[in-house]
């Protein structure tokens, strides 16, 4: 069996060796590395001044910032095709949407968007015989029961939403892919990922 090379392919030894050698890792720390941590600096801005390690709220900060830059990015930019970007973009955004909604923590709001606002009623207090006061409760039973399901709807739209932003990250199970690819004629098998990948797993958001 004969063997040839083109041209190229010396070429890209060639880069392959110059880049392990110590003059190309310099001048690439000085060209692009160095522009580079300055121009994270300026995009994590806010993040970076904010950021603290003893809640998680903030590692989602930085999270949620990535994400900006990445569905910017790969919105007006890309090798990908299109179709399969796209569902990648989309999933970015829902991921961005649902980070959006954990760090306002909005989740009482949805829910009385559902089920109607709150009663909430200014605080009253009536003193009591060893001198201190007391809170008066004057919600009427109605009240209370509405606030009662508008609080335990926030809950469950707080666990869900959680749950849905890991599983995007997490994506699809390749197992099921297997699965779905059997149930599937030959002719149609070729063109069973397009159809089956919804861009969900963060390890197939690169460009």
């Amino acid at each position: 069996m004969k063997i040839e090379f083109k041209e190229t392919f010396f070429e890209s030894v060639k880069d392959l060796i110059w880049h392990e050698t110590k003059l190309w890792k310099v001048w690439a720390f000085i060209v692009r590395g160095i522009p580079n941590f300055f121009g994270n600096i300026w995009r994590f801005r806010k993040e970076l001044y904010n950021h603290q390690w003893w809640d998680y709220r903030y590692t989602l900060e930085m999270l949620h910032r990535s994400l900006v830059i990445m569905e910017k990015e790969l919105s007006t930019e890309g090798i990908e095709n299109w179709p399969s970007r796209e569902k990648k973009v989309l999933k970015i955004r829902r991921a961005i949407q649902l980070l959006d909604n954990r760090l306002s923590d909005n989740f009482t709001e949805q829910a009385e968007k559902e089920l109607g606002e709150l009663h909430l009623k200014p605080m009253e207090w009536e003193p009591t015989e060893d001198g201190n006061y007391k809170l008066i409760d004057n919600d009427t039973n109605e009240e209370r029961e509405h606030n009662r399901k508008v609080f335990k709807l926030s809950s469950t739209i707080d666990d869900r939403e959680w749950r849905e932003l890991w599983n995007i990250f997490k994506g699809q199970s390749m197992l099921d892919f297997k699965k779905y690819v059997k149930t599937l004629p030959k002719e149609e098998q070729e063109t069973a990922w397009d159809n089956w990948f919804n861009g969900s797993d963060m390890r197939g958001w690169w460009d």
